[in-house]
């Protein structure tokens, strides 16, 4: 018999250091990014931007929706510095990927 009732996933999420926490916490920060640069970058590319990912270096991950995408993204790195720098973000080195939807 359990001596500890169960947490809740809230709970979970909610808990100091908390690693499930963590995760959800990086999952927003992600989505929030994204939806700001599919904002900000110039209407006829959000076609090929899927979502990006930051990692722990400060470099950010362009996820394109194919390769030709990728080709026309990798010419806009500047722009995705400036506009992480006007969000808050220090990037210092972007990188496009191809996925998939």
């Amino acid at each position: 018999m359990l001596k500890k009732k169960p947490k809740s996933l809230s709970e979970l999420i909610a808990g100091q250091d908390s690693t499930l926490g963590n995760l959800a916490s990086k999952a927003l920060l992600r989505e929030e990014l994204g939806n700001y640069l599919r904002k900000h970058i110039p209407a006829a590319l959000n076609a090929g931007f899927l979502h990006c990912n930051l990692r722990d270096d400060a470099t950010l991950i362009v996820i394109a929706t194919s390769p030709e995408w990728a080709s026309r993204l990798r010419f806009e790195k500047e722009l995705f510095i400036r506009l992480c720098a006007d969000q808050g973000t220090r990037i210092t080195n972007v990188k496009i990927r191809v996925g998939s939807v």
